[in-house]
């Protein structure tokens, strides 16, 4: 027998305010059909004046919680994998914390980015395998609209606000792949490429800073590490891509995933997408696509997943989980 990091629940939160496309065409020089032919966004929401990432990540972790018919105070430990918390410290995630009632637990933050959730998911099942923590509930939250350069055609069409969330329990497996929970993880990171994505701000320069982005180098470098960190998350496993039931992608852009894809040898009827509807929301993406992928009825218990993601840094890695 062995403990494994098991989903008990998920959830996730959008902000009202929806942004469709044709709103960036009123100050850039750009249209609906250029987003969509080189993105595949339609729209994204952003966070309302005063929303914090902490609220939309409050919000994301109550849903899970009731997913899994949970109080907060239930939890022994928070990680909430972002890249634009709230303020410089204390962290996001003690925020939500306090937020949901829970005063027994401790909470921290992980910033790797769009890779931030695939990260987080590593962290929590490593507290839950050592028996460090029973239940942890896993967020990623992001406000990117408060980052944009506003004249900046072509990064800020691309991203999103919103969070989503997973709540993780221990319980007991058999140690073989026919087990549900996280099954096998694959983290990574290249910081000879940080010019490639990045925000020129931060502490050092005492301000916020914008992001900056080297889309065609991002776009090349993506495709190959996020089918190499997927193929080696699924070998340690002791599967393989026919095995997956669903790729549940980073959705940072359709010809990302679709090139992904293809280099795993997986069908798109496979791949849960939701890039249309949200744009590139960081490391909310995965859990708001866990989330949507069990609304739509996509997702189903004991069902075989392949999750990745890269970001920034650059950092990047897989997560292999039985639903």
């Amino acid at each position: 027998m062995m403990r494994r990091a098991v989903v008990q629940g998920v959830g996730h939160y959008l902000p009202d305010r929806v942004v469709p496309n044709e709103w960036f065409a009123e100050t850039l020089e750009t249209s609906d059909e250029w987003i969509r032919s080189r993105s595949g966004i339609e729209r994204r929401h952003f966070a309302a004046e005063g929303q914090t990432t902490s609220d939309l990540a409050t919000r994301a972790a109550n849903a899970a919680l009731a997913d899994a018919g949970l109080e907060g105070d239930q939890i022994d430990a928070i990680i909430l994998a972002t890249s634009t918390a709230d303020m410089t410290f204390p962290s996001a995630a003690t925020m939500v914390q306090a937020a949901i009632g829970n005063t027994s637990g401790y909470a921290f933050d992980v910033q790797a980015v769009c890779a931030g959730f695939v990260y987080a998911l590593a962290q929590a099942n490593a507290l839950i395998v050592s028996g460090q923590a029973n239940r942890v509930l896993v967020i990623g939250a992001e406000t990117f609209s408060r980052i944009m350069d506003w004249t900046d055609r072509s990064t800020c069409v691309l991203f999103g606000d919103g969070a989503g969330a997973l709540v993780l329990g221990a319980e007991d497996g058999t140690g073989a792949a026919t087990d549900r929970g996280i099954l096998s993880t694959d983290l990574n990171s290249d910081g000879r490429y940080r010019d490639l994505l990045y925000v020129d701000g931060g502490v050092a320069t005492q301000n916020t800073g914008k992001l900056r982005m080297e889309g065609k180098e991002v776009f090349r470098h993506a495709v190959e590490k996020l089918a190499l960190t997927a193929d080696a998350a699924l070998h340690k496993a002791g599967l393989n891509a026919d095995d997956v039931d669903w790729v549940v992608p980073h959705q940072a852009n359709i010809r990302i995933i679709q090139s992904t894809a293809k280099k795993l040898g997986v069908e798109m009827d496979r791949v849960v997408v939701t890039v249309q509807d949200h744009g590139n929301t960081s490391a909310a993406s995965i859990p708001l696509a866990l989330s949507v992928g069990v609304a739509r009825g996509q997702i189903k218990r004991g069902d075989l997943l392949v999750t990745e993601a890269i970001g920034g840094g650059l950092a990047w890695g897989a997560v292999v989980l039985r639903w």
